[in-house]
């Protein structure tokens, strides 16, 4: 187990590194520090550009610039902004706004897709896998925006209306100003309140697909050899189900689990701009793509990088958890 989590981690590295020079070169070619300034009346003269070319180093050849920045990054700079201000002191904040939306929501959706789908797969073509099949077509068919809409506009004021006092919020990812006198549970039932409802938009949406890959998966393990051996050796229904096949039936779920994550970090920036979060989604298109700042979007995207190879690498792990025999693989 030493060995094979070494292996996945030298991979992970080497996967993070390919990444980062893929989003660099992205990002080199696809913004313009300086062409927020052409459109100006009157145009600065040409040494004001020739004064920010060398800068923010664009006289450079790629190569150079690409290591200049990675040696930074891997130093805690991920450069300034056109304001000036250093995208590294940015981030930590904006990451936990978003972080703990997108880490409940996984939590929520893999919980309700593994209950789904081996419901759906143990009562194959009853009315309950019916109703959990129409159920996941619609929040698949929904667009992310108009669902986390109609939560807002309907399911807020219902809810808020039936319990006669506010608990669920629709703006922002706490009171403004709260935080500056109060502290404590008070501080964070305010944070759970507004939590509440992204984080139900991002699950249900992502609970969806999940529970499909569950149901199918469960319906394969049912129907192997092994199971039928379990029950023939006088093992229950029940353990049969739960101790041999949800076992080897969670491991094409951890597979598209991880890779969702990107598709998550894609859903979180159409939630909080519904919801008006201060969070990465803001970050990246006010300030990144907004402003046409290339240290912004660079520092948007690795972190995103970041989280879907570590996401992928902790699948790998859970691999050799579930399934001992792949460790040797």
């Amino acid at each position: 187990m030493f060995f094979f989590t070494i292996r996945r981690v030298l991979a992970s590295v080497l996967v993070l590194v390919v990444s980062s020079f893929l989003v660099f070169a992205l990002c080199a070619a696809s913004f313009d520090p300086l062409a927020q300034y052409y459109s100006r009346n009157p145009r600065p003269p040409q040494e004001f550009f020739d004064q920010l070319r060398e800068r923010f180093g664009l006289n450079d050849p790629f190569l150079v610039r690409y290591w200049n920045w990675l040696t930074g990054v891997l130093h805690g700079d991920f450069g300034v902004t056109v304001d000036g201000t250093p995208v590294a002191d940015q981030l930590p904040g904006r990451l936990m706004v978003t972080g703990r939306m997108i880490l409940a929501a996984i939590v929520i959706a893999v919980l309700l897709a593994v209950i789904v789908g081996v419901i759906g797969a143990v009562r194959q073509y009853k009315p309950s896998d019916y109703t959990f099949t129409f159920i996941a077509y619609i929040l698949i068919a929904l667009p992310t925006f108009w669902f986390a809409a109609l939560l807002k506009e309907f399911v807020a004021g219902g809810i808020n209306d039936l319990l006669g006092s506010q608990v669920l919020y629709t703006i922002g990812e706490e009171t403004p100003g709260l935080s500056l006198y109060a502290g404590g549970w008070e501080l964070w039932s305010d944070r759970l309140g507004h939590l509440v409802l992204p984080t139900v938009s991002l699950a249900l949406l992502s609970f969806a697909a999940w529970s499909r890959f569950q149901r199918a998966s469960m319906l394969d393990v049912l129907g192997s050899d092994y199971m039928r051996l379990a029950r023939a050796k006088g093992l229950t229904y029940r353990r049969t189900v739960l101790k041999h096949g949800l076992r080897n039936a969670l491991i094409p779920l951890t597979t598209v689990v991880a890779l969702g994550i990107g598709t998550l970090f894609g859903g979180a920036v159409i939630t909080e701009t519904v919801f008006v979060w201060h969070g990465m989604g803001e970050y990246l298109l006010e300030n990144g793509i907004g402003q046409q700042d290339v240290n912004v979007v660079l520092g948007w995207l690795l972190v995103s990088a970041v989280f879907v190879v570590l996401f992928n690498l902790v699948a790998d792990i859970l691999y050799a958890v579930l399934d001992p025999r792949i460790r040797l693989s």
